[in-house]
């Protein structure tokens, strides 16, 4: 295990660095993303005006509140609490995210399918995980949200954050086809074929 101190954007090649059960701390920028902000982009055929290319974005749709704009709130948002969503259910956007637009880190909460595992094989991705319920200590890593796009779509705008020591976040999930999540299934099927066979009865 590993410890990775980065600012965005990042290498293919410093992603292939990876394996699960490393942890990453980021620096510098990420973009907040959400199930309509993927649905605009992929569905319905909406550009950003951002360049993700080599960036992490993170499964939120924070609360903020309208402010005038400043240097402290350059985008005209103050924010409130900035927590991540479960990211299962964009599953399937995974793969046109990273293709498309050349993300190379997706983070967010419960892990993924193999859908995501291809494509983080695929065109050097992962997934870092945050577990549930930090919300309030995730705000506090982030500076200022420095600009938005797709507003119309708020809270589930595409957000540009300004972050500084975000994490450690984990691995869950690395470009070599290893899954921490695959191996906590593995081992729990394990654990109750050896429960079942102790009490004589059949796992099948």
């Amino acid at each position: 295990m590993a410890h990775y101190n980065w600012t965005t954007p990042v290498s293919e090649a410093q992603i292939r660095q990876l394996r699960i059960n490393d942890t990453v701390t980021l620096q510098g920028t990420l973009f907040g993303i959400r199930d309509a902000t993927l649905i605009n982009m992929f569905d319905r055929g909406r550009t950003t005006k951002f360049d993700l290319n080599g960036h992490a974005v993170i499964h939120t749709a924070p609360n903020v509140k309208k402010v005038p704009v400043s240097p402290e709130f350059p985008a005209g948002y103050a924010s409130i609490c900035i927590g991540t969503t479960t990211s299962d259910r964009m599953e399937r956007f995974t793969q046109p995210l990273l293709k498309e637009t050349g993300v190379r880190m997706v983070i967010g909460k419960g892990g993924m399918r193999e859908g995501s595992q291809a494509a983080f094989q695929e065109f050097g991705g992962v997934y870092l995980v945050i577990s549930g319920g930090v919300a309030a200590l995730e705000t506090t890593w982030i500076e200022a949200i420095e600009d938005v796009d797709l507003d119309d779509l708020n809270p589930e705008s595409l957000w540009k954050f300004r972050v500084k020591d975000f994490g450690p976040l984990l691995v869950g999930m690395d470009s070599h086809g290893d899954s921490l999540y695959n191996e906590v299934k593995r081992d729990a099927q394990s654990r109750r074929a050896q429960v079942l066979a102790s009490l004589g009865v059949s796992s099948t």
